[in-house]
């Protein structure tokens, strides 16, 4: 393993969609825009373009081939294609448990058994295509609390093994937000409003913007964004509370009292099959008893 190749593994696992044809192997992996425009009103598009250079020199390499790309509105799309029968094709399926979608991808027992330096690149492939950072991500309603959100669709397990691998790193996972019916309509609003599916919507990871910093971004509005925003983390808690950030925000949620008070009500969507076996049927009350229950935890 090297560090490219933990890069290029974190994208496809976090957004990416492998094609198997007879003799050849066709990966794509999407970069979402999710806005268009950055907050001090920069194109996003053209800030992902500006950023292809950096990473075509990531994974080009790997693939011994020009990369692919593709830009509309919503998305950059990057994709190249290698025989089946390559080395690099085969590594690929290895560590994707053969998966063809992100959705369905679990994260290979090795990727823990990596040094510390492929475990930040695995993440920061990962989340060029999955994670976010914008003024509005705060936490408690405090203006400089600010966090970076990784989303990931459908994929309940995805979510575990990505907080168990910033774990092994010493990177805390601040709170995530699941979807779960008792997490996104536990007081049943969105159910009795005739939205009995609302919460099924994507699960997201949310890291205070200083503690992720190690990891950082490969996309150049992400990046400066991330730098901006966690100087002002830190700042704020030194002005605000006289104290450094880390004694707040470098916490794992097993070591911070559970302040949940509202047992919420029970949701007819607890038993549905969207949920994975292991919780299905169970009523929670906290993030934190889902990621336990899935294997997140001390």
């Amino acid at each position: 393993m090297n560090n490219e190749m933990a890069y290029l593994l974190g994208m496809i696992c976090g957004n990416g969609t492998v094609k198997r044809g007879a003799t050849e192997t066709i990966i794509s992996i999407e970069i979402p825009h999710k806005k268009l425009w950055t907050e001090d009103f920069h194109d996003v598009a053209l800030y992902v373009k500006a950023s292809l250079n950096d990473i075509r020199s990531i994974i080009e390499p790997l693939t011994g081939a020009g990369l692919s790309t593709a830009q509309v509105k919503s998305a950059t799309t990057l994709s190249f294609s290698k025989p089946n029968t390559d080395y690099i094709t085969r590594e690929i399926m290895r560590y994707t448990g053969s998966a063809l979608h992100h959705t369905d991808m679990r994260i290979h027992q090795d990727i823990y058994s990596f040094t510390r330096d492929e475990k930040k690149q695995f993440l920061r492939g990962f989340c060029d295509v999955t994670g976010y950072i914008r003024r509005s991500n705060t936490a408690y309603g405090i203006k400089y609390n600010h966090r970076v959100y990784i989303e990931i669709p459908a994929n309940w397990f995805m979510v575990i093994d990505i907080s168990n691998i910033l774990k092994s790193i010493d990177i805390p996972v601040q709170t995530i937000d699941w979807a779960h019916p008792n997490m996104r309509d536990g007081n049943l609003r969105k159910f009795n409003e005739g939205n009995p599916d609302f919460w099924k919507k994507e699960h997201q990871i949310k890291i205070y913007a200083n503690e992720f910093l190690p990891i950082g971004f490969g996309v150049i509005h992400k990046q400066q964004a991330l730098q901006e925003y966690s100087e002002e983390l830190l700042t704020g808690y030194r002005a605000d509370r006289g104290i450094n950030a880390s004694q707040i925000t470098h916490r794992f949620y097993w070591k911070v009292p559970d302040r949940s008070k509202t047992a919420r009500k029970q949701h007819p969507g607890e038993n549905d099959i969207f949920i994975p076996e292991e919780i299905r049927g169970k009523h929670y009350t906290s993030w934190r008893q889902i990621a336990q229950d899935l294997g997140y935890g001390e």
